[in-house]
């Protein structure tokens, strides 16, 4: 990967609080056994830079998005951010577009920049498109959003935005193998030719209902193994949590050039 050492770096000295170095994002997981394709935020091996992990203890898949009360998340995702914040994480993330219900609290609880969800990245891609195209955002799951969950990810209600949930435009079998109670097995797995086919079939329905969407930001940590995919067949920018994440490592470890004049 480099083709020499980093002769900026001379001497060395130690951060206070910190008990690792050339560390890149902590992510906060859900304390929930189901795996990852690559490209998955739960399967570090697709990204080219470090990842430490920290499971957020108790808090699962029902707790963060079906439960009434999600209070009882917030102690033990603190509790991970401070381990990843300790080991010398450079910026922390989490796994579930849902973690943006607490984007605010863990902010302020860590002294690290701090990204819960990809959802964070829809008034940029607002901006970017400008008023008169909307940003789609595609939900894993619309009618488990609540508005906290977009105002604490800085997207202001009644502006260019429109959100779609897989539940309205069919099915995705293959996800629920891996995601839904009652359907999952003790032991989950998917196929990814047929969990890529599902996808993109909600997915370009999704944009199909909307002709003036100029940009889609997918929400759900799992939806951007097959983010490429979906461009093709819609050809417009798409946010996922790999933009996020790549976004994230270049600026807390901005990348030096090398060229020529």
């Amino acid at each position: 990967m480099y083709l020499n050492r980093d002769m900026g770096i001379s001497n060395i000295k130690a951060r206070k609080g910190r008990n690792c170095y050339g560390m890149g994002l902590g992510i906060i997981l859900l304390d929930d056994n189901f795996p990852g394709f690559p490209g998955d935020v739960r399967n570090p091996s697709a990204f080219p830079f470090p990842i430490q992990y920290e499971i957020a203890e108790g808090v699962d898949i029902n707790a963060l998005i079906y439960e009434e009360d999600k209070s009882l998340c917030l102690k033990p995702l603190q509790r991970a951010a401070k381990k990843l914040e300790k080991m010398g994480c450079r910026a922390i993330a989490a796994e579930c577009g849902y973690f943006a219900y607490f984007q605010k609290e863990i902010a302020v609880h860590v002294k690290l920049p701090v990204f819960m969800s990809s959802l964070l990245q829809t008034p940029w891609a607002q901006q970017l498109i400008g008023p008169n195209q909307v940003v789609g955002l595609f939900l894993s799951e619309k009618a488990s959003f609540q508005p906290r969950h977009f105002e604490s990810a800085g997207i202001i209600p009644g502006t260019n935005y429109v959100a779609g949930g897989i539940e309205e435009y069919g099915v995705c079998g293959e996800f629920d193998k891996l995601w839904t109670d009652g359907v999952r097995s003790d032991l989950p797995g998917a196929n990814y030719e047929r969990a890529e086919k599902e996808f993109i079939n909600v997915a370009r329905k999704f944009y199909q209902d909307y002709p003036d969407m100029g940009a889609m930001v997918l929400e759900c940590t799992g939806f951007q193994p097959f983010a490429r995919a979906l461009q093709r067949e819609i050809d417009i920018p798409i946010f996922s949590w790999g933009t996020l994440l790549d976004f994230a490592y270049s600026i807390v470890v901005h990348r030096d050039y090398y060229g020529h004049v």
